[in-house]
């Protein structure tokens, strides 16, 4: 385990007591973890989807095991505090949530999120006292470990098709009278209903780079947001590009790609030599 991760939760939580707000980044491997350190930013989360993808899965396949294990290389990667994309916590119930926690404290995670999307497109969001106390759980078990760990509790109700903005706060203030650390609505709409998430009275993260509305950092921080996040868009760019290139030399014939490609010097800085 990383030296830094027997502290590591509260120099999240430090980031987030501060003033102003901070990107956290989402990388996908070792390798994009160490160039987003190299390159200044001060904490990192974890990607489902990028993860996936990286292994050559569908998003929302990976098990529960191999989801820590690649948690553990990222946070093994570099000295930052990582926050993990827990998904649901590999479970509906209420024992699966706390036990997850749990395993990801032991990677030397410095905090993960739990969703309320239960993973069923029939069915996708849990039901209202389910969710709760799903958040209560995991609550619980994130205070009975020896050191701070941060908690994040999403509701994902703009991320399918259920765009009611007073279910998603209602959610949120009860996950946040049950303990949650910080509240986050993938899929807000405007700068308005991040406000109002905001005026809940905890640090909220909010990501960009999802379909539709995109502000910059400067808006985000005068609406009261403590983190941003990413998503899975680093990622997606990266493999946007190499299909594009991919594309390129099987329709083509041509490599004219590569005028793009970043030069082996540049590359090789961001990384330390081979143990």
């Amino acid at each position: 385990m990383n030296d830094s991760a027997n502290n590591s939760g509260a120099k999240l939580r430090a980031l987030q007591e501060r003033e102003g707000c901070f990107v956290i980044p989402n990388p996908w491997d070792v390798g994009s973890a160490r160039i987003l350190a190299a390159m200044g930013f001060e904490a990192l989360a974890t990607t489902s989807a990028g993860m996936a993808f990286a292994l050559g899965w569908q998003e929302g396949t990976v098990s529960r095991e191999t989801t820590l294990d690649h948690c553990r290389l990222i946070v093994e990667a570099t000295p930052l505090p990582v926050s993990a994309d827990m998904e649901k916590g590999f479970g509906d119930s209420l024992q699966s949530v706390g036990e997850c926690i749990v395993a990801a404290a032991e990677t030397g995670l410095a905090g993960c999120s739990i969703e309320d999307h239960t993973g069923r497109e029939d069915d996708p969001i849990f039901e209202f006292d389910l969710a709760v106390d799903r958040i209560a759980s995991a609550v619980e078990a994130s205070r009975s470990l020896s050191r701070d760990f941060v908690l994040t509790a999403r509701c994902e109700n703009f991320l399918w098709g259920r765009r009611d903005l007073d279910d998603t706060l209602r959610r949120l203030q009860a996950f946040a009278e049950a303990g949650a650390d910080v509240l986050y609505a993938p899929g807000l709409p405007d700068l308005d209903s991040i406000r109002q998430v905001c005026e809940l009275g905890k640090p909220v993260n909010v990501v960009m780079g999802l379909p539709g509305a995109r502000f910059s950092v400067e808006q985000l921080a005068s609406a009261g947001v403590k983190r941003i996040s990413v998503g899975a868009v680093l990622a997606r760019t990266a493999y946007g590009a190499f299909v594009t290139a991919a594309r390129e030399i099987t329709g083509q014939g041509s490599f004219n790609f590569a005028d793009s490609a970043i030069g082996f010097a540049e590359m090789n800085a961001f990384f330390p030599p081979s143990e």
